[in-house]
C-alpha cells in the first residue's frame, strides 16, 4: 500500500493485519527493542530493589529514599533522553552510510577484478599463476585486517564525552544543593524524612557519571542495533546489586547509605563492562578534535530537552505534593512512581527500535519502510500500553506487600493502581492535590498523559515535524 495520497492518521491502520507477523520487519523491532527496554529498565530496577529492601526498615526511610530517587531520576532524566535519543539516531544514520560506502568499495574492486581477469588473457600462464598467487595473499590479508577493524563513527566520541561531562556536573549539582532541593521537595529540616533523605541522595549521586555514560553508550549499541550487549551488561549489574544491598545495609547496618553504595557500585561496573565491549567495535577517540560534534547534538537535543524538562518538572512536582501530604503518602507515592517507570520503559523499547531502523532507513532513503516501520511500531505500542494497564491494575494488588509490610502505605498503594499511567500538567497538580491530596495526584498524572497522547495524535494526524514523511 503507498503511503502517498492517503491521509497520515492512516499509518495506524496501516496492514494492521501484520501487526503480529513474523516477519523480517517483525523480527528486527523485536530483536532490538526486547533487549533494548529491559537494558533500559536497569536504574528503575535497582531501584525497585533498593525499595523493596528500604521497604523493611520503616515507612519514614522508604518515604525519604522515594524523594531521594526523585530527585536523582527527574535530574539525570534532563540529560538522558536527549542524549541517547539523539545518539541513537546519529550512530544508526552513520553506520547505515558506512555501510553504504563499503558495498559502493566492493562494487568497485569487483569491477577491478574483472579488469585483472581480462588482462590475464594476455599474458602467459606462469605470469599469470604467480599474479593470482599475490592476488589471493593480499585479499586474504585483507580479509583478516577487516575482520578486525573497529568503526569510525564520529558520533560515538561526542556522546562519551557528553555523558561523562553531563554526569560530573549531576554529582556536583546534587552533592552542593541536596539539602535546599530536598526542602523545595517538602522536607523541611524538621522533617525526620532529612537525614535519611539527604544521606541517600549524595551518596547516590556519586554514580551519575557512570549512569549517564552507560546510557549513552546504550544509544551507541543501540543505534548498532546491538541491544543484547547492554542487556547482559545490566543484568550483571543488577544481579550485583540484589547481592551488595543486604550485605551493606544488614550485615554492615548502614540503612540507607549501603543501599545507596551498592546502587553506586551496580552502576560503574555496567559502565565498565559496555564500555569494554565498545572498543572493541568502535574507536573510541576521535581522530581530532574537529570530529567531535557538539553542535550538531546540541542542535538537534535541544527539542527533546524542552520536552524533558516539562515533563520532568510535572513528575518532580508531583513527589514534591506527594511529600508535603506526609512520610506515609509519599512511602506509597514512591511504589507506585517506581513501578510505573519501569513498566513504562518497555514502551520506550518500542520507541528506540523504531528510531534506530527509522534513522537507518531514511540514511537509505527508503521511506517505505519507514511508513512500514512507523505502522508497526504504532500498533504494537497501543497493545503493549492496554497490556501494561491490565497487568499493573491486578498485579500490584497482590505484589505491593513485597515493597512494604505498613498497612496505610499498602491502602494508599491499592487506591492509586487504577490511575497508574501518566504524567501531568503543573496546574493540575497543584490544584487536585490541594483537593484531593494522594489520589488528586495520581488523576493528574493521567490527565497530562491524556494531553500528550492527544499531541502525538496531532501531529501526526497534520503530518508535522518528524512526521512529514507520511505525505511523501
Amino acid at each position: 500500500m503507498d503511503g502517498g495520497g492517503h491521509h497520515p492518521l492512516r499509518v495506524f491502520f496501516r496492514d494492521a493485519r501484520l501487526a503480529f507477523r513474523w516477519d523480517e520487519l517483525g523480527q528486527e523491532i523485536i530483536g532490538i527493542a526486547g533487549p533494548g527496554a529491559l537494558a533500559l529498565m536497569a536504574d528503575p530496577v535497582a531501584s525497585l530493589v533498593d525499595t523493596a529492601f528500604i521497604g523493611h526498615i520503616g515507612p519514614k526511610e522508604l518515604a525519604a529514599v522515594g524523594i531521594s530517587i526523585a530527585v536523582f531520576n527527574q535530574v539525570s532524566r534532563i540529560a538522558i533522553f536527549p542524549l541517547v535519543g539523539v545518539t541513537t539516531s546519529f550512530v544508526a544514520e552513520e553506520d547505515a552510510m558506512s555501510k553504504e560506502r563499503d558495498r559502493d568499495n566492493i562494487n568497485e574492486d569487483n569491477e577491478y577484478k574483472v579488469s585483472d581477469n581480462e588482462m590475464e588473457k594476455l599474458i602467459s600462464p606462469e605470469e599469470a599463476s604467480a599474479t593470482t598467487s599475490k592476488s589471493s595473499f593480499e585479499l586474504d590479508s585483507s580479509e583478516v585486517n577487516s575482520e578486525h577493524k573497529r568503526k569510525h563513527i564520529p558520533s560515538v566520541s561526542t556522546a562519551l564525552l557528553l555523558g561523562g561531562a553531563l554526569g560530573l556536573l549531576e554529582t556536583l549539582l546534587l552533592v552542593l544543593s541536596a539539602k535546599p532541593i530536598l526542602g523545595y521537595m517538602g522536607v523541611m529540616t524538621d522533617s525526620t524524612m532529612l537525614k535519611p533523605a539527604l544521606q541517600y541522595l549524595v551518596l547516590r549521586s556519586l554514580g551519575a557519571p557512570a549512569v549517564l555514560l552507560s546510557l549513552a553508550m546504550q544509544g551507541v549499541f543501540r543505534g548498532l542495533k546491538d541491544t543484547k550487549t547492554p542487556l547482559y551488561a545490566t543484568v550483571a549489574g543488577d544481579a550485583t546489586n540484589i547481592v551488595l544491598d543486604p550485605i551493606f545495609m544488614f550485615l554492615f547496618k548502614y540503612g540507607v547509605r549501603g543501599a545507596a553504595i551498592a546502587h553506586v557500585i551496580s552502576q560503574y561496573f555496567i559502565a565498565s563492562i559496555l564500555l569494554w565491549r565498545l572498543r572493541l567495535h568502535v574507536d573510541l577517540l576521535p581522530p581530532s578534535l574537529k570530529h567531535l560534534q557538539f553542535g550538531r547534538f546540541l542542535k538537534k537535543g535541544f527539542l527533546l530537552l524542552a520536552r524533558v524538562i516539562a515533563a520532568t518538572c510535572c513528575v518532580t512536582l508531583s513527589a514534591s505534593m506527594a511529600a508535603r501530604l506526609g512520610s506515609t503518602p509519599m512511602a506509597a507515592f514512591q511504589i507506585c512512581l517506581q513501578i510505573w517507570l519501569a513498566s513504562s520503559l518497555l514502551a520506550d523499547g518500542l520507541a528506540f527500535a523504531g528510531q534506530a531502523i527509522l534513522a537507518s532507513a531514511f540514511a537509505r532513503k527508503d521511506h517505505q519502510k519507514a511508513i512500514a516501520t512507523a505502522s508497526r511500531i504504532l500498533q504494537l505500542a497501543l497493545v503493549l500500553g492496554l497490556l501494561l494497564s491490565l497487568v499493573l491494575a491486578i498485579g500490584l494488588r497482590i505484589g505491593s506487600r513485597i515493597f512494604t509490610n505498613d498497612q496505610d502505605v499498602l491502602q494508599l498503594v491499592k487506591i492509586g493502581i487504577p490511575v497508574l499511567v501518566a504524567i501531568v500538567s503543573i496546574i493540575f497538580i497543584m490544584t487536585l492535590a490541594s483537593y484531593g491530596g494522594f489520589v488528586g495526584i495520581w488523576i493528574a498524572l493521567a490527565v497530562y498523559m491524556s494531553l500528550r497522547v492527544f499531541a502525538g495524535f496531532w501531529r501526526i494526524g497534520t503530518a508535522q515535524g518528524p512526521w512529514s514523511f507520511l505525505r511523501s
